[in-house]
């Protein structure tokens, strides 16, 4: 069997798959705690793919972006080719500010499969068009909290 190297972060990412937005009024308690390392308000309705990001990088001692924009993953760390738990930058929406941040899992030459937060409102794992993709980022060596 072949020896798969796992980023920490991408293990803190793994165990949270589930968490889910509550509809309505309420939040889910646990995305209120990933919001809060981008200062954020505690409000599951509110975008919150990077504050996921941030939070699992933070649990894995790396610093993020401390940025509540997907696209601010796009300056940080080094550029990289696709290797398990890239972070991984994505077009999304209308306006040019939108995208989407999640960690890289596996690859193909159409297709991304992605773990992120805020996937379907929900921590998830996902399918991402390659043509969708902005870049590929790795924590600088040395990076951590």
């Amino acid at each position: 069997m072949k020896n798969i190297n796992v980023p920490e972060w991408v293990i803190a990412a793994l165990a949270e798959i589930g968490e889910t937005e509550i509809a309505g009024p309420g939040v889910n308690v646990r995305i209120g705690e990933y919001l809060e390392t981008v200062g954020q308000m505690k409000d599951d309705a509110i975008p919150w793919c990077a504050a996921f990001v941030q939070c699992m990088l933070a649990e894995a001692g790396i610093f993020g972006t401390g940025e509540a924009n997907a696209q601010s993953y796009l300056q940080w760390g080094d550029e990289c080719k696709e290797r398990l738990g890239a972070v991984a930058v994505f077009k999304r929406g209308t306006e040019p500010w939108q995208g989407h941040v999640c960690f890289l899992l596996d690859w193909d030459k159409d297709w991304l499969i992605c773990l992120g937060g805020n996937q379907s409102d929900r921590v998830k794992i996902s399918l991402y068009e390659r043509d969708k993709l902005m870049g590929l980022r790795w924590p600088k060596i040395g990076a951590t909290t």
